[in-house]
């Protein structure tokens, strides 16, 4: 009877299966290893494998011939200059790919639908509005019609067509989530259509300016206070767009079609930055605060910092809830940009914190804007948040968020002195 171990010799058949596994956890290794590209560690670890096979074929002379060790080297180099092969045509034709791309730079417009506007359907009684400028979050029921922002001026007759069918009762709210022009333009034309709820807990939001057939105007105290100048100026934005129900603590409260709304103040990219949650239908309208488009606007003489958008960002985090695997749950419909959810807000407020932590790095180490502009902080999130046209483009963001933390540097420092 053949014994079960045989150390000295080995059959042809025995010879054959052990290539084969070779060959076999050689092409699995090429896959993995032209994924990563680590071609050194990979021809490394054959060669310590052939390296060990002839120390012990030198122990061992009957353990294998000369002949079938040649065949295994051969067949192993074969495979490995294939697998090289194959994976340096992937590499090229992914350059010319790269090369003929659309640069990363050259952006769509801004919610760009042709001048159409869409509304799309969210979860519970939220939809979405978008081509009016800013985004547009609509909630409709039985009591009527609420709106977050009413996007640019010339829109509002298309806006007020989109939301008409939604309900049988009138325009009741808008809440302004700052008072950029994308957001409150359509407060007039919007507004004055629309007819207030005659409860005696928000009465007090008419006053003599605003007759009865206008809806309510929500916004935070210091919109108002840009809005109406009241330094005695003449005001740029006519009276009938002012927020006409305004608040100046942290949270404001509504109850609406049956759901609890909550507004929270929250200064971001100006000190007026308002965001809603709707609770019964899981949404969040964060305006300005989350712009998946591009970087996140800082407008410094309106109270804005990189700081405060990141705080934003962090508290967005904090109420919204994922579902399974990171996906769906509590939706956002962000100021500009395509409706999202927690994995998007996590993917936007990883970017922040990076690019705020290697600006405060280069102020500490004493970097002029001009060096840190030359050194590009975002360059690597350039390709999907960038631009160098447009209102907002990649420098003027590097400048106020540079100029925000040095500020806030140089304000700490004061106080220590004091």
């Amino acid at each position: 009877m053949e014994p079960l171990l045989r150390i000295g010799r080995i059959t042809a058949a025995e010879r054959l299966f052990a290539a084969k596994r070779d060959r076999d956890q050689i092409y699995r290794l090429d896959i993995r290893f032209a994924v990563s590209g680590s071609y050194r560690q990979k021809f490394t670890s054959i060669g310590n494998r052939i390296w060990r096979i002839r120390a012990y074929s030198g122990r061992n002379k009957n353990f294998v011939s000369p002949k079938p060790l040649i065949c295994v080297v051969v067949t192993l180099v074969f495979l490995g200059a294939g697998g090289a092969a194959e994976f340096a045509c992937a590499q090229e034709a992914q350059n010319r790919g790269r090369q003929n791309a659309t640069p990363a730079n050259t952006k769509p417009e801004r919610n760009s639908n042709n001048g159409e506007v869409h509304l799309l359907p969210v979860q519970g009684n939220i939809s979405m509005l978008v081509g009016a400028g800013g985004n547009i979050t609509v909630q409709a029921g039985e009591d009527g019609i609420l709106l977050v922002d009413a996007g640019v001026a010339t829109m509002s007759d298309k806006v007020l067509e989109a939301i008409r069918p939604l309900s049988k009762r009138p325009l009741v709210y808008i809440i302004n989530t700052d008072d950029r022009e994308d957001h409150i333009g359509g407060n007039e034309n919007i507004g004055k259509t629309g007819r207030p709820v005659p409860t005696d807990s928000q009465r007090y939001a008419v006053n003599n300016r605003v007759e009865a057939s206008h809806a309510y105007i929500i916004a935070f105290q210091t919109v108002l206070d840009r809005m109406s100048t009241p330094s005695g100026q003449v005001a740029a934005i006519p009276e009938g767009a002012w927020p006409n129900d305004t608040y100046s603590v942290p949270q404001k409260n509504l109850y609406f079609n049956g759901e609890a709304i909550g507004i929270f103040h929250q200064p971001a990219s100006t000190d007026g930055n308002s965001f809603v949650l709707f609770r019964r239908s899981d949404v969040v309208s964060a305006g300005d605060i989350f712009d998946p488009t591009e970087y996140p606007i800082i407008d410094l003489r309106r109270g804005g910092s990189i700081q405060g958008v990141l705080e934003g960002l962090n508290r967005l985090k904090q109420i919204v809830v994922p579902a399974d695997h990171q996906e769906g749950g509590t939706m956002i419909i962000p100021g500009h940009g395509r409706l999202s959810d927690a994995a998007d807000l996590a993917v936007y407020q990883q970017m922040v914190t990076i690019v705020r932590d290697r600006l405060q790095d280069m102020i500490k180490g004493g970097m002029t804007l001009e060096q840190v502009k030359a050194a590009r902080p975002t360059r690597d999130y350039d390709p999907i948040y960038g631009s160098t046209t447009g209102n907002w483009t990649t420098d003027m963001f590097v400048e106020a968020a540079y100029k925000s933390l040095s500020s806030k540097k140089e304000t700490s420092q004061s106080h220590g002195t004091n």
